[in-house]
């Protein structure tokens, strides 16, 4: 094995690990409200609580990635994924299993942006996009293991040995990582931005609280509009502090590269739409059409076997004519797909109602996710790969936090057919919306000699 090929190896396992546990979560949302009460607002906390500490600390992940080793990061992340990991298993009541999931998601923040750094540093630009392509149809084999496994052991046993099912990539991943040696760290090395991470915490969680709980609590609460106010102050801080400091977690210069910045302005709605849309629809799957949990995870599998099919030919594809038509083209097929399902009766008819909108959504989503990280990173010096990783990263699950966030707000109190519906429409929009963005912001780079000669007839 090349190092090369060791290299893909190790980053498509250790993203594995972080998206294995996403993939499992929304079949085993209703078990876990059903074993620990607090209703709706338990779900979207179990999916944001990891969300925000995702979202704000990978960031960091992306500087201290370049700045201390890509490998050694990969290391601290892995372990302390896999403690806290341990810590949802065997969490006693809902708000030690919130609190276990913010902490899980601030040593996942570590994972990602240090793997796609590694391909970006180890592949040559014209072998980057198909590199990327395998990366994602890999990792993305975490939404078919994960469901699946996942529906088997909560609907068997409990939702608590989903966590329990990290350990087993984790160690691979390690063991992997052995062969690959150690990295020195970058004797240049920026200083941590403590302050940047922090107002990115609280910029994140005010306005993620009072979105979440204003169903409970009612918006003229102070226990919601605080914290939401607090929030937006911080967030409205945090870009300013990034703009002053010489050491910033994210650099706002970076925005004005054009398909780095209208790429991740794509990236918001594209992915506010890839995590809302299946968690409502895997949600209602159960609670309403009397899914099992494993049925539920089956259900959505010809979405992901189509992502993994076709991801890595259409990674390729952009890499010889470029990524506008496939960000453009991509998000409108998906948003085809949910508008399918708009057929959806309380009976969720697998084969009519389901199928045909699940299948045509993975289909879109095949089309997008390739070139669009391939678009975001190509337009990124090799150098700050980290941290460019880690911004793109940052906006796609801040986009996914904020949209479950808002849960409550476009579906009432719980997700029944109407709320479905509503839910299936909203996504459909945000994809269109990010399918049109890329159309007019981004740009296909010149052909390199290589690539034309491939792409000639």
């Amino acid at each position: 094995m090349t190092r090369a090929q060791r290299v893909l190896l190790v980053a498509i396992l250790v993203t594995f690990v972080a998206f294995l546990d996403g993939a499992v979560i929304n079949v085993a949302l209703p078990a876990m409200r059903e074993d620990l009460g607090g209703g709706l607002a338990l779900q979207q906390w179990v999916v944001d609580g990891y969300l925000i500490t995702l979202g704000a600390f990978i960031l960091i992940a992306g500087s201290l990635s370049d700045s201390f080793g890509r490998l050694r990061i990969m290391r601290i992340g892995l372990y302390g994924f896999g403690a806290t990991s341990l810590l949802c298993a065997l969490a006693p009541s809902a708000l030690v299993l919130v609190i276990a999931r913010i902490l899980q998601g601030a040593t996942g923040a570590l994972l990602v942006p240090s793997s796609l750094a590694l391909i970006i540093s180890t592949f040559a630009p014209t072998e980057q996009g198909k590199a990327i392509g395998r990366w994602t149809a890999w990792t993305t084999a975490a939404f078919v293991v994960g469901p699946l496994i996942g529906g088997v052991l909560v609907d068997a046993a409990s939702w608590r040995l989903i966590f329990a099912i990290n350990v087993l990539p984790i160690a691979v991943a390690l063991w992997l990582l052995a062969g690959l040696g150690t990295d020195e760290p970058n004797p240049a090395r920026p200083r941590v931005d403590v302050v940047g991470a922090t107002l990115g915490v609280l910029g994140l969680g005010g306005p993620v609280f009072a979105l979440i709980e204003q169903g409970r609590l009612g918006w003229s609460s102070p226990a919601i509009y605080l914290p939401l106010v607090l929030g937006i102050a911080c967030f409205v801080a945090f870009l300013w502090w990034e703009h002053r400091t010489t050491d910033p977690m994210m650099p706002l210069e970076m925005f004005a590269v054009r398909n780095f910045g209208m790429g991740n302005i794509a990236t918001l709605f594209i992915y506010a739409a890839f995590t809302f849309g299946p968690f409502a629809l895997t949600v209602f799957l159960q609670e309403i059409g009397g899914y099992t949990a494993l049925a539920a995870g089956v259900a959505t599998l010809p979405a992901v076997v189509l992502l993994i099919v076709l991801a890595s030919w259409f990674g390729a594809w952009a890499d010889r004519i470029g990524p506008r038509l496939f960000m453009t083209l991509g998000p409108m097929v998906c948003a085809v797909g949910f508008l399918l399902t708009l057929t959806m009766t309380e009976a969720a008819e697998y084969w009519t109602q389901v199928l045909p909108g699940v299948s045509v959504f993975g289909l879109g989503m095949a089309i997008t996710v390739a070139p669009l990280t391939t678009a975001i990173l190509g337009a990124v010096d090799p150098a700050r790969a980290g941290i460019g990783s880690a911004i793109n990263n940052a906006v796609a699950r801040v986009a996914g936090l904020v949209a479950v966030a808002c849960t409550g707000i476009i579906v009432g109190s719980a997700l029944d057919l109407d709320g479905y519906l509503r839910a299936a429409m909203v996504t459909a929009g945000l994809l269109v919306v990010g399918g049109l963005v890329s159309l007019a912001g981004i740009r296909n780079p010149a052909l390199t000699a290589a690539k034309a000669a491939e792409s000639a007839p």
